[in-house]
C-alpha cells in the first residue's frame, strides 16, 4: 500500500504546485524531494520535533533507523493517511494529512516512541512524549499499544495512558481520555477493539474493554465494559442501542438517536 500511496503523495504535490505556486518550496522540501514516503516522513516528523537541544538531523536519524528496522511502521502510518482521507470531510486529498493534520503526526511520532519503548530505549521515549504533547497537544504513553487506520480527528487534547491498547481502525475525536481511575498499578487502562467510536470529550477509565464496532457518544464517561456493536453516552454511560453500522469509526456519525 505505501508505494502505491506515495506515487499518489508525488501526483497531489505537483498539482499544489501549479495551484499555489507559493507553497511550491515547501512542497518540494516535504514531499518531492525524498524518493520515497519514509524519507518525507521522517523529514516532516523531525523538523515539527527539534528544539534547540534535539536537532532535527539526531531525530530524523532516529525515524529513519525505525523505520529500517520494523518496515511495518511505515504501512501503518500509510493505513492511518487512508483512514484519514476516507473518515474526515474535510480532507479532500491525502498530501494533506501528511502536511497538516496534527493526528495523524502524532500517531507516527508515537509510532516512533513505541518502538523506542520496547527496544529498551525508554528515557528517549519518554522525550518524545513530552515533545509529542507540547507540539501536538496529544499525549500518549510510550508504552501504549497502537494499531493501525487509526484516526485522530481534530486530536487536541487527546491523552492515552500507558497500558491502554487501541486496535485497528478506531477514530478518536479531540479531548478524549483514555485513562486510570486512580493511582493504581498494573493494567489499568481501557482496551479498544476495533472499529470503535470514541466522540469528542469522552472519557474511558479503567482497566475496561470497549466492545468491537461499538460508539461512544460525546462527553461520555465510561467506566464499565461496554458489548460490542453498542452505542453508549451520558454520565456515567449507559447503552442507548446500537450503531448504524458495524464499523462506527469509518462512518464517523456521532449522533447517538440511531
Amino acid at each position: 500500500m505505501s508505494q502505491e500511496l506515495w506515487q499518489q503523495l508525488k501526483l497531489e504535490a505537483q498539482q499544489v504546485i501549479q495551484q499555489e505556486p507559493l507553497l511550491a518550496s515547501y512542497v518540494y522540501a516535504c514531499v518531492l524531494n525524498h524518493s520515497s514516503l519514509q524519507s518525507a516522513l521522517s523529514f516532516i516528523l523531525a523538523n515539527k520535533l527539534s528544539d534547540d537541544v534535539m536537532p532535527v538531523v539526531t531525530v530524523r536519524e532516529l525515524f529513519d533507523n525505525a523505520f529500517s528496522e520494523s518496515p511495518e511502521i511505515i504501512e501503518e502510518a500509510a493505513c492511518d493517511i487512508k483512514a484519514a482521507f476516507e473518515r474526515d470531510a474535510a480532507v479532500s486529498a491525502h498530501l494533506a494529512v501528511i502536511l497538516y493534520l496534527k493526528g495523524f503526526q502524532s500517531i507516527q511520532v508515537h509510532r516512533l516512541a513505541h518502538f523506542l519503548w520496547i527496544n529498551n530505549r525508554r528515557e528517549l521515549a519518554l522525550f518524545l512524549q513530552s515533545r509529542n504533547s507540547e507540539v501536538f497537544g496529544v499525549d500518549i504513553h510510550p508504552a501504549c499499544k497502537i494499531g493501525r487506520g487509526i484516526m485522530f480527528d481534530h486530536a487536541t487534547g487527546i491523552v492515552i495512558g500507558e497500558t491502554s491498547v487501541i486496535e485497528d481502525n478506531v477514530s478518536i475525536l479531540q479531548q478524549v481520555t483514555l485513562g486510570g481511575t486512580g493511582n493504581e498499578k498494573g493494567d489499568r487502562h481501557p482496551k479498544i477493539r476495533s472499529g470503535v467510536l470514541i466522540s469528542a470529550g469522552a472519557k474511558v477509565l479503567g482497566n475496561i474493554e470497549i466492545g468491537v464496532g461499538a460508539k461512544i457518544g460525546a462527553g461520555s464517561v465510561v467506566l464499565s465494559d461496554v458489548p460490542a456493536h453498542t452505542t453508549v453516552v451520558g454520565v456515567p454511560a449507559k447503552a442507548t442501542g446500537k450503531p448504524c453500522s458495524d464499523t462506527p469509526a469509518e462512518t464517523m456519525n456521532q449522533n447517538f438517536f440511531d
